[in-house]
């Protein structure tokens, strides 16, 4: 989901400006005046969009969402119930520590996120850092890209004019987007003193660029970091842009929250060559030594590169992953989207649902990954108004993944944070240095 800059905290407080705690009723379809001027023919007043009234009752209907586990609170979100009877046993952590990075398994991060000491000693990244733009073309892959026109005066754009489909809320239908051309920054960060005598792994994570996301303080120095202290191997770490844009009708959401491997195919056909050209490295193709990251919808895209294709990547690591139903185009052959890979769609609850709504991951044999991934007590929950149906619940994701990942004997780590809301810088600068620990290392099971 959104692209919050992580070196400007104001922007993970998105949310707590665009949909407060009030506000949770009229996400899940309660009328309320529009936030700019009803009057205008682009922005209609949410009554006369108002969708189908969420099922919030009956989960023995289609389209059910669980408010059982919720308590109040006072952030954009509600806060979750680490505890919740719903989701898997999970391990307390005592405040301000981290888990294991040589353990598997579900862990509760405690409320105060403090710095650890890799970020109070950090010292300025010592690398290479080759950045190239990329533009739209018939030969640069997704061309023509998509583009959402955000309606005016209205202030919240896509969630006032966006309606679901009669019958089936899981099914968006998104006015303004049409096809437009793209730009793009990549950087390539080549640390220190990497052997030059053979193929190098490499981290690549998506939302980076100019106008994307650097893990707090600085991912390229915390690399640096962490291989000389010999936690992590010598890398080359690689940030992709997004052109900007955020969710259903938009370029960045068109690219991460499709579940496929075309993604991880436009990576591997226009973006490493590239990286090897222009930083003169060379990439290895060995999937245990290539690492997918991101955040909300890049997260899910981090998911899909090494689900659909792990003759590529082995390793996942995400923040507030969305791994929701998020996926536009809407695809019959997976309606559920980024929640299919965990869960049915929910049109069919109770039932063994016919393909194509049946959960990807529970069905299929064990996939050789290794998973570290976060999400907050106050992440995400239904953020989208039209969209009642029972997949748009970020915390409930990620619990039903960690219970997928477990009964599957996956290796894997889940952390979920408390204190802490969609994308939580706090969170990220505290658990970072752990993560890639963990990512790269090898682990007991608990």
């Amino acid at each position: 989901m959104f692209a919050d800059s992580l070196l400007r905290h104001q922007m993970f407080r998105f949310w707590k400006h665009g949909l407060s705690a009030s506000a949770l009723m009229l996400s899940l379809g309660s009328p309320a005046p529009c936030q700019a001027q009803a009057a205008s023919a682009d922005c209609k007043p949410l009554e006369a969009l108002q969708p189908p009234q969420p099922n919030t009752a009956d989960p023995r209907k289609p389209f059910f969402i669980d408010t059982s586990g919720l308590q109040n609170g006072t952030g954009a979100m509600p806060v979750h119930d680490p505890h919740n009877p719903l989701y898997p046993q999970a391990t307390d952590l005592p405040d301000a520590t981290l888990p294991p990075a040589d353990r598997t398994g579900n862990y509760i991060l405690g409320p105060t996120h403090t710095l650890p000491a890799e970020w109070q000693t950090i010292q300025p990244a010592r690398g290479r850092l080759i950045s190239f733009t990329l533009t739209s073309s018939s030969t640069s892959g997704y061309s023509p890209g998509t583009i959402r026109d955000e309606p005016e005066p209205c202030a919240i754009g896509m969630r006032n004019v966006s309606t679901s489909q009669p019958g089936d809320p899981s099914i968006l239908n998104v006015p303004g987007a049409h096809p437009a051309p793209w730009i793009r920054t990549v950087d390539v960060y080549v640390p220190p003193n990497v052997p030059a005598d053979h193929p190098l792994p490499f981290l690549i994570f998506g939302d980076g660029g100019n106008d994307g996301i650097y893990p707090g303080r600085d991912l390229f120095a915390l690399v640096d970091r962490l291989v000389k202290d010999h936690r992590i191997p010598p890398m080359i770490v690689i940030g992709v842009g997004s052109d900007g844009g955020d969710a259903q009708g938009s370029e960045r959401g068109r690219e991460y929250d499709t579940m496929s491997g075309a993604y991880a195919d436009w990576v591997e056909t226009h973006i490493l060559p590239l990286v090897e050209q222009k930083a003169s490295v060379t990439l290895s193709h060995d999937p245990e030594e290539r690492a997918t990251m991101g955040f909300s919808s890049s997260g899910a895209a981090a998911f899909a590169m090494a689900w659909f294709r792990p003759n590529l990547y082995h390793r996942v690591l995400a923040y507030s992953p969305s791994l929701v139903n998020q996926q536009w185009p809407h695809d019959p052959a997976l309606p559920g989207g980024g929640w299919q890979l965990h869960s049915p769609w929910a049109g069919t609850p109770h039932a063994v649902p016919p393909q194509p709504g049946a959960a990807l991951i529970p069905a299929a044999p064990r996939a050789p990954l290794h998973i570290w991934y976060e999400v907050g007590d106050q992440d995400l929950f239904y953020p989208v108004r039209p969209m009642p149906d029972g997949m748009h619940d970020w915390v409930l994701a990620g619990e039903n993944l960690a219970r997928v990942l477990g009964g599957k004997g996956y290796d894997y780590q889940f952390v979920f944070s408390r204190n802490a809301q969609h994308v939580d810088g706090p969170t990220i600068e505290q658990t970072l240095p752990e993560a890639l620990e963990w990512l790269w290392g090898t682990h007991d099971r608990p």
